[in-house]
């Protein structure tokens, strides 16, 4: 019998996800909250408005009726936004089976609540579905999967027995996936590395060369580490797929839409403009504000995020922030990467 997948969300990487299950001979059912996008797929095999130019293989099948796309499946896979992850996971909850697999591919962070994904998905969801929590995670721009690029991905859960299987459905020819018991370090890497992008972004459109970018992308990975080592996590995570794997495909890629964003930041636009003119959503954006709060909460020193949050959210001047950054005190590069929990900032 074929696996039945229901996935939940049809923008980019909902669709390359559908289109890599689909192939692999599994019945995908694709929810999508937009009409033309159902009509899309179903009728020309492609979803315009978030894929265009994609060609999708018949065993996907859209629909607006979540209930199909959640009840009687193997394996559901979540990629809606992360702010609307929590209404979606309700409006679902009792419509999910026992031993179906939930694989959550939204990177983020709440705001308010400062949880990871999988920590909204324990509140939500009944004890029953905890141990079937996994989460997919690493450098993977929709396009370049969707068009069958080689890529590398992780899957983690505290579910080692099932997490071999879970790898095995979406590891294909084109689609490597490893596997973690690292749920904190593969979510946060993969959640924090869009802040950053953000921030390289507004260097790059300000004008500053490489040397400036290489400098914020490798202090970013110390921030990173850092709230990972408090948060409980492994350090050694951010050195891998969802870490620095990550973060240096979504602070140096064109597709990256939280580098496009920094980069008109850097131009001189605004925050809310840019986010009024973008079809799909920028991550890093409200990601910002809840590592800025977690960090705060959990006494983690993040300059560059802190930095970023005073522009994003108090329209506070690129420049100088940039020029505060730079006049730090002086200190031991690898500060607090060990679990060494110092004052000082990184």
């Amino acid at each position: 019998m074929s696996l039945r997948v229901g996935v939940i969300s049809a923008g980019s990487w909902g669709t390359a996800l559908s289109a890599l299950l689909a192939e692999k001979g599994y019945e995908v059912t694709l929810w999508a909250r937009e009409p033309e996008i159902v009509e899309s797929v179903n009728l020309d095999r492609e979803n315009r408005l978030f894929l265009p130019g994609i060609r999708l293989n018949h065993g996907i099948t859209a629909t607006e009726d979540l209930e199909k796309a959640a009840s009687s499946k193997d394996m559901i896979v979540i990629s809606t936004p992360s702010q609307y992850m929590r209404d979606v996971l309700k409006k679902m909850k009792d419509m999910i089976g026992p031993r179906t697999f939930i694989v959550i591919a939204t990177k983020g962070i709440e705001n308010k609540t400062l949880k990871m994904m999988y920590q909204v998905a324990e509140e939500i969801l009944p004890r029953k579905h905890h141990r079937n929590i996994f989460v997919l995670s690493g450098p993977t721009f929709a396009r370049e999967l969707a068009m069958k690029m080689p890529t590398c991905a992780v899957v983690a859960s505290y579910n080692s027995e099932d997490m071999h299987v879970v790898q095995q459905y979406f590891n294909t020819g084109y689609m490597r996936i490893y596997r973690s018991t690292d749920v904190i370090g593969v979510e946060l890497g993969g959640a924090l590395k869009n802040i950053f992008a953000i921030a390289v972004g507004i260097l790059e459109g300000m004008g500053f060369g490489k040397n400036t970018q290489a400098a914020l992308i490798t202090r970013s990975i110390a921030e990173i580490t850092r709230l990972v080592i408090a948060l409980g996590g492994n350090p050694l995570t951010i050195s891998g797929l969802s870490g620095v794997g990550d973060l240096v495909l979504t602070c140096t890629g064109d597709l990256s839409r939280n580098r496009q964003v920094g980069i008109r930041l850097g131009k001189g636009e605004k925050i809310n403009d840019i986010i009024k003119s973008m079809l799909m959503v920028a991550e890093g954006v409200a990601t910002t504000e809840s590592a800025y709060d977690l960090s705060k909460k959990v006494g983690v020193e993040m300059p560059i995020t802190e930095t970023l949050y005073r522009v994003l959210y108090e329209n506070a001047d690129i420049m100088k922030n940039f020029q505060a950054l730079m006049s730090r005190s002086l200190k031991d590069e690898l500060l607090s990467y060990g679990g060494v929990n110092d004052s000082c900032d990184g």
